[in-house]
């Protein structure tokens, strides 16, 4: 178990915004919680500890948005994740944590940059196989690397204007059962050893606390306006770890 005081004062927010990710403003903002953790522990160590409280806050999110999904799109996206999470584990072993921290730090600048300056569309798209299954192969892939599926996830979802409830229900249950998939190359690559399950176990108490939260402010919140303070820090993460990535070369 971790026990440097440091690490639980970057966690605990972390593992706080991602409940309220899945709580009720989409798992876009989760890509901020392993950038917050890699600011003291490895990316990779984050992303371990990680998953196992991430599978107990989906099952919390399922039961609170139970039977409010799109199966038409869930149908494209769930087949194309689980191939994105097969190549993240085939290609584990060749990224270091400087690739980690450079693909992270651009993610989460490429999110924030998208979400402030794309024009919004007033005309709805429909499902569609090709794109479903292109930005679900990489939310699979991304998700299994960082846990941050949710841009892509949103890339293709969002124009589809659903409901602010059907949108969240059809995220819970496609990173749910993408998560619940992922705990089985986590654990042959040995990324729940005792000290990861350990410290997730202390995290653990967090797990429904964010998710409680994220759904009282999902019913009360403007979304515009979380996401703006949200965007804010995440931009200044994802600089943060750019620079890193690219100097520990």
């Amino acid at each position: 178990m971790i026990v440097d005081p440091s690490f639980y004062l970057f966690a605990v927010p972390a593992v706080l915004i991602f409940g309220v990710a899945k709580g009720g403003f989409g798992n876009a903002i989760g890509v901020v919680c392993v950038p917050l953790m890699a600011m003291v522990v490895s990316p990779i160590q984050a992303a371990g500890i990680l998953l196992p409280i991430l599978c107990v806050m989906d099952v919390f999110a399922v039961r609170k948005f139970w039977g409010k999904w799109d199966s038409h799109n869930l149908k494209i996206m769930l087949p194309a994740a689980l191939i994105g999470v097969l190549l993240g584990s085939l290609t584990f072993s060749y990224l270091t944590e400087s690739h980690v921290r450079l693909i992270i730090g651009l993610l989460a600048v490429a999110f924030a940059m998208n979400f402030w300056f794309k024009a919004e569309s007033s005309v709805r798209q429909e499902p569609s196989a090709i794109k479903g299954t292109f930005w679900s192969i990489i939310a699979g892939f991304t998700s299994f690397g960082i846990h941050s599926g949710g841009p892509p996830v949103n890339f293709y979802l969002i124009p589809q204007k659903l409901s602010p409830t059907m949108f969240m229900g059809t995220c819970t249950i496609f990173f749910g059962i993408t998560n619940y998939v992922k705990l089985v190359p986590y654990f042959l690559l040995g990324q729940l050893d005792s000290q990861n399950l350990l410290t997730s176990l202390v995290l653990l108490p967090l797990a429904p606390i964010g998710v409680s939260i994220g759904y009282y402010l999902h019913k009360r919140v403007s979304p515009k306006s979380f996401y703006q303070i949200f965007n804010f820090f995440l931009f200044i993460t994802g600089c943060k770890l750019i620079f890193d990535g690219m100097t520990s070369f």
